[in-house]
């Protein structure tokens, strides 16, 4: 629904198994994806399909020919970029509707003269100094939740059920 809108942005990701499994992290929490060229892969590439497989008809994906392009085109969003150069955490920052998680290539991480226009919103998930950086699907991943968290997780099924037995027969046994 428009009430959240959530926002996972790739700039120039360069490994199809990592876009295709934010592609399933985005179709499962209802995130659109944004893909911004280059890329290091084709949108029909195998390793994409597979890793996202089952999950593209619940997908929303829109592709940008530049960085330029895609913040003509989302004009007025509120953007945060993730990096292990942030000064804040990911975690203490409150994200608002209409969010915008921006994402470097694998690499090498986003432009440093965009995190130098951003400092307020440059954002890291902790993680030890000797580690260069997490892989970038899980850092997707993180920061998505991070923000569903925060908005109490709107419209996502919150409760799981067994298939073969009730919880409530397993809670009896005790």
């Amino acid at each position: 629904s428009m009430e959240h809108s959530l926002n996972i942005v790739l700039i120039e990701p360069e490994i199809p198994q990592n876009t295709g499994n934010i592609a399933r992290t985005c179709a499962a929490t209802g995130a659109t994806l944004h893909l911004v060229r280059p890329l290091g892969f084709t949108a029909d590439d195998r390793k994409l399909k597979r890793a996202g497989l089952d999950y593209w008809h619940l997908l929303d994906i829109t592709y940008y020919d530049s960085i330029d392009d895609f913040f003509e085109k989302t004009k007025g969003g509120n953007y945060f970029f993730f990096s292990t150069k942030g000064t804040h955490r990911h975690s203490d920052v409150e994200y608002p509707d209409n969010c915008y998680l921006l994402f470097g290539k694998e690499t090498k991480g986003l432009p440093e003269e965009l995190l130098l226009q951003h400092p307020d919103s440059t954002l890291r998930i902790p993680m030890i100094d000797e580690a260069r950086s997490l892989n970038l699907s899980n850092s997707v991943a993180i920061a998505a939740y991070e923000v569903l968290r925060q908005w109490d997780y709107p419209e996502l099924l919150n409760k799981g059920e067994l298939h073969n037995h009730k919880w409530s027969e397993i809670n009896n046994c005790t």
